[in-house]
């Protein structure tokens, strides 16, 4: 029998996971081409020979998703593999019905056919949205379980857009290994702010070596997700969190909706900036796919540096980047601290947005007043920077997960939001919940 040509069209990331577990050392199968999205610059290279294994010696393409029927036509493609998250199902739909007029099949894998398994405890966080809150979850449950003696390893979904060889295992013990990996600013919101409380934070292409690492280092693996992704590696506990400023979305993106479902324990963030119509339709949700599932409700406690600062000032906030971009939020941790602190007024950045960011404000028009803090690559960086410092404002205020003060020329004071998840009184715990883990510690 002929081999079942395949197309993997992912982001960097969930693609090339699927790659590795399904189809690297499979006989049956050729990947023909992956294909990118989502993220800008990560096509026009080529998945490594020395990464896709020995029935690839020459590497696979990626190419752009523009071009998908074309790829299918001219490589005879037979099924095209969806990989990648955080996709309304609308748009999921389209992507088949585009590889479906074409002539190829159109395929989704469950995610625990490619999970790893691990001879650790996980404990998986994972969310239906971007920008829910996982990061905070995560924080939470890694400080908890620390509390109780155990050294907690963080296994990070993977934004490997470099070179991928040299990315293949990548281990963040230390503010200089981010430079030592050639971090790009959206990698480092991710491990910044593990490392500073002290923990090591491992994250790469081929997660099987990535977990064996994280497993010879540590007590338990917490799994902190990308996106709306399902966990690489199967978890022993699966925390999933939600988004009462997003309701409805629990039940209309991919792969949202699976974790929603599949989770052992549903956290609701940001009750405190949520409407009580907007929550309940959340919860109706939750009652509906999953009501076995124990619920957590929490709030998103928001502070800064410098009230002052904010106080009665015109400030230009500037917001996660992916929250605003695919994420589809109109605003963030900083529009929320804006109003707290009192700024007098939001100002609008469009008209000193420059280059990426000019353009990011015609492709997402739902923006409005905020500035994303888009940071892929150092041309996007130089372009934040000219942006911030154009500004007519008193105080820049950053919403981001990162302290970009740290990267960027300032030429105007600066205060930083942050944000903690706090565990609302009279419900069960997620301490209660880490106990099996945390007993014989």
């Amino acid at each position: 029998m002929d081999k079942a040509r395949i197309v993997i069209v992912g982001a960097a990331g969930r693609d090339f996971h699927n790659f590795n577990m399904m189809f690297r050392d499979n006989p049956d199968f050729e990947v023909v081409a992956f294909t990118a999205a989502q993220i800008p610059g990560i096509d026009d290279r080529i998945y490594p020979a020395g990464l896709a294994g020995d029935l690839y010696p020459a590497g696979v393409p990626i190419l752009p998703e523009e071009e998908l029927e074309s790829i299918i036509a001219e490589r005879d493609v037979d099924s095209v593999l969806f990989s990648y998250s955080d996709l309304s199902h609308e748009e999921v739909m389209h992507l088949a019905s585009r590889a479906n007029a074409a002539g190829a099949d159109f395929w989704f894998v469950s995610g625990r056919s490619t999970m790893i398994v691990s001879d650790k405890p996980v404990i998986s966080v994972c969310a239906v949205r971007t920008g829910c809150g996982k990061s905070q979850t995560s924080r939470k449950v890694a400080a908890l379980l620390s509390e109780k003696g155990l050294k907690v390893g963080i296994v990070r979904h993977p934004m490997p857009y470099g070179d991928l060889i040299l990315q293949r295992v990548q281990r963040f013990a230390s503010v200089d290994d981010f430079k030592k990996h050639s971090c790009t600013i959206e990698e480092i919101e991710e491990y910044e702010h593990y490392v500073d409380r002290g923990m090591v934070v491992y994250a790469g292409v081929d997660y099987e070596a990535v977990i064996a690492l994280a497993e010879s280092e540590n007590d338990v693996i917490v799994w902190d997700g990308g996106n709306n992704d399902t966990p690489f590696v199967a978890p022993n506990l699966s925390l999933v969190v939600l988004d009462p400023l997003r309701p409805g979305h629990e039940m209309k993106y991919f792969p949202g909706e699976i974790n929603l479902r599949s989770a052992d324990v549903l956290v609701v963030n940001k009750v405190d900036s949520a409407t009580q119509g907007d929550l309940d339709d959340v919860l109706l949700n939750v009652a509906l796919a999953n009501p076995l599932a124990p619920v957590i409700l929490a709030d998103s406690r928001i502070s800064v540096d410098d009230p002052v600062a904010v106080e009665g000032k015109r400030v230009l906030v500037v917001e996660d980047g992916p929250t605003l971009t695919h994420g589809g939020m109109s605003y963030g941790a900083g529009t929320v601290a804006a109003s707290k602190f009192k700024a007098a007024k939001i100002i609008d950045p469009r008209p000193f947005a420059t280059g990426s960011l000019a353009e990011a404000f015609k492709k997402y028009p739902h923006m409005g007043d905020i500035l994303p803090a888009l940071g892929y690559y150092e041309k996007q960086l130089t372009e934040l920077e000219e942006s911030i410092n154009q500004a007519d404002c008193d105080t820049v205020l950053f919403g981001t997960p990162i302290d970009l003060r740290r990267y960027l020329r300032l030429e105007k004071p600066a205060v930083r939001v942050t944000y903690e998840l706090d565990e609302r009184p009279g419900q069960t715990t997620l301490s209660e919940l880490l106990e099996p883990f945390t007993a014989q510690s």
